[in-house]
């Protein structure tokens, strides 16, 4: 049996207390995990072998996961609670016997010939991809780079002694894509596919050194002092400004399937809704029939109703990734709304409908819409009284009595004149108004945010990620 096949298995009490704690830190990630799925969990492991450590693993993943969204956070907690192994492994107490009964003999832990023969190493394992055996030797090779590169001695008190970003630092195994690209040209790929693929594993490897520290450093401090402050939440509740370019790309295959399980509920929702209201003289006419009790009630048709949308979506800075992927969930939901216009702006407006069109790709879209960002400023700088006196001017029959409004964005305005009064005009014109904010409540009103102002107008809703985006959205189109 391996390293990696083994849990380190602690006594009965331990054992239930671990279970609990890794259960609580899954909800506390964002994973809903219920009591009944917490028994699941318990009688599924009940039938398992605790020393294989794939198995208990995919038994907890069976009961405890409920979307594929949620898979990556369940593995870095169970990395955490039951980890593959301790310290340096087998392999790492192999080598201290070694440099202990010999220290002449033993080779040197971190120098420039050993690093380079640690990068050859590496380099070879990432040109092997997908040959048999090279996933565990790349597993084994994050941990020995963790262990031999990123050990940081001598740190003051309640400071890790390991760090994934030395590692990488010192290895920088980024600068190994050329030769990787090179094994994969060999194989037959494409210079655009051989650059994906080694992109992919270099990012895949990082991952792994990124584990590996956390794995140690919750030795020292605990797996859940690391659950709590060092592991990214679910990617349903990752913040869209504190999205990272792979983060993006996880949110973005997102988007259609929760765009389905919307469009399922809102479908349920209206077919469960298809009476009127009650014909009050029509329940009484038929139940003078039955001696005046109402057996059989009788319903007005219901008036069919759609919403027209218009969308408003600040594009600047780090608020452009939440503004691009609202746009693209509404348009996804685009059949349950009558009609829907879209627009950007910075400190200008324009018009960004066209881009929607039905069976679009995705990929283009976005790109399109990073493109428009070009067109909505003038200046360079937000500048929201600006947007929308330029709106109202160039747009005057976007909003009428049937639409509803929505406008995206931080209301960070650059201190600029916030033009309140067309804001209003605007909600009172419109049936319904909304504004999401992708910032925390707790800095609205902070610097040059007009939150408070603008919030005092329309109803300002705090929308940090894809669960509660979904949430609005699933409201809005009701």
């Amino acid at each position: 049996m391996t390293e990696s096949d083994a849990v380190d298995v602690p006594g009965r009490s331990g054992l239930v207390d671990r279970h609990i704690a890794f259960l609580e830190a899954l909800r506390g990630a964002g994973l809903p995990v219920s009591l009944a799925e917490d028994l699941d969990a318990v009688a599924a492991l009940t039938a398992l072998d605790w020393t294989d450590r794939a198995h208990v693993k995919e038994g907890y993943a069976a009961t405890l996961v409920k979307r594929q969204s949620q898979r990556a956070t369940f593995e870095a907690l169970f990395d955490l609670y039951f980890p593959r192994l301790v310290g340096g492994g087998v392999a790492g107490l192999e080598r201290a016997e070694a440099e202990a009964a010999d220290p002449d003999a033993s080779p040197v832990r971190d120098n420039a010939a050993a690093l380079e023969a640690f990068r050859q190493e590496l380099a070879e394992a990432l040109e092997a991809g997908d040959e048999p055996g090279s996933q565990q030797r790349l597993q084994d090779l994050a941990a020995e780079m963790v262990g031999r590169f990123g050990a940081m001695p001598g740190r003051g008190p309640g400071l890790s002694s390991w760090s994934a970003y030395t590692a990488m630092q010192r290895v920088a195994p980024g600068d190994l894509v050329d030769r990787i690209v090179a094994a994969l040209l060999g194989g037959g790929l494409t210079q655009e596919e051989a650059e994906r693929g080694a992109g992919r594993r270099i990012g895949s490897f990082t991952a792994r050194v990124e584990a590996d520290a956390r794995r140690r450093i919750a030795e020292e401090k605990g797996a859940d002092h690391v659950a709590n402050v060092a592991l990214r939440p679910s990617i349903d509740r990752l913040d869209f400004t504190a999205a990272r370019r792979s983060d993006l790309e996880q949110m973005r295959r997102e988007i259609y399937p929760l765009a389905r399980r919307l469009a399922t509920r809102l479908t349920k929702e209206h077919h469960a809704k298809r009476r009127g209201p009650l014909d009050f003289r029509r329940t009484v006419r038929a139940s003078m029939s039955t001696g005046g009790v109402p057996l059989a009630t009788y319903h007005r048709p219901k008036r069919p109703h759609r919403t027209e949308l218009v969308v408003l979506c600040d594009v600047s800075g780090s608020v452009a990734n939440f503004a691009q992927f609202t746009l693209l969930l509404v348009f996804a939901l685009r059949d349950q709304f009558q009609k829907v216009r879209a627009f950007t702006f910075i400190d200008h407006v324009h018009e960004v409908t066209h881009h929607f069109t039905p069976g679009a790709d995705v990929v283009d879209v976005m790109a399109d819409l990073a493109a428009s960002t070009a067109h909505a400023a003038l200046w360079g700088r937000t500048n929201y009284g600006r947007a929308l006196a330029k709106f109202v001017e160039e747009h005057p029959d976007a909003v009428g009595p049937k639409t509803s409004l929505l406008i995206l964005g931080d209301a960070r305005s650059n201190y600029s004149d916030l033009n309140e009064q067309i804001l209003q005009e605007l909600a009172g014109t419109a049936r319904h108004a909304w504004w999401l904010n992708p910032e925390h409540r707790r800095h609205w009103g902070t610097g040059d945010s007009a939150a408070a102002t603008y919030g005092d107008i329309v109803p300002m809703v705090e929308c940090r990620n894809l669960t509660q985006l979904g949430e609005f959205v699933h409201d809005l189109a009701r």
